[in-house]
C-alpha cells in the first residue's frame, strides 16, 4: 500500500471518529427538573444575570443552569434545547442556579416564556420533568 493511501485512510478514520463524537456530544439529553424563575429586576431571580450582568424580561426564552451544567460560565450566552413531552424549545443560558445556595444539581431554571413555549398548563407551573441538550 502506498504511503499516501495509508495517510488518506487514517485521515478518513480520524474525521469519522470526530464526527461521531461531535454528534454524540450534541445529542445527549440531560434529565432535569425545570423550575420557574423571574429574571427581571426585583423578581425572584435576585440580581442581574451572571453571564451579561443584565436583567431579562419574562417574555424572553432564557434559563439559569445548575452549577455543574453552567460549568464556570462555559455555557453563557449559548442555547440549549429543552424537551417537555412531545415539544421542545431553544433557550439562552444567561445565569447560574447556584448549587452552593440551595439550587439542586439537576435544575433548569426557566423564564415564563419557556413554560409558555412548551405549553405546560399553568396549573402545573413550578416544577416539571424535562430533558435538555446543547442546541
Amino acid at each position: 500500500m502506498k504511503h499516501s493511501t495509508v495517510i488518506i485512510i487514517l485521515l478518513i478514520s480520524l474525521f469519522s471518529t470526530l464526527l461521531i463524537s461531535s454528534i454524540h456530544a450534541h445529542s445527549s439529553h440531560n434529565k432535569a427538573i425545570m423550575t420557574i424563575n423571574g429574571f427581571g429586576k426585583n423578581e425572584d431571580g435576585g440580581g442581574p444575570s451572571e453571564c451579561d450582568g443584565k436583567y431579562h424580561s419574562d417574555n424572553k426564552l432564557v434559563v439559569a443552569l445548575s452549577t455543574r451544567w453552567y460549568n464556570h460560565g462555559k455555557r453563557c450566552s449559548k442555547f440549549i434545547k429543552i424537551h417537555y413531552k412531545d415539544r421542545s424549545v431553544k433557550a439562552k443560558v444567561v445565569d447560574e442556579c447556584d448549587s452552593s445556595r440551595g439550587c439542586k444539581n439537576n435544575i433548569v431554571d426557566a423564564s415564563k416564556a419557556v413554560w409558555k413555549a412548551l405549553r405546560v398548563p399553568k396549573r402545573q407551573w413550578g416544577e416539571a420533568k424535562v430533558t435538555w441538550s446543547d442546541a
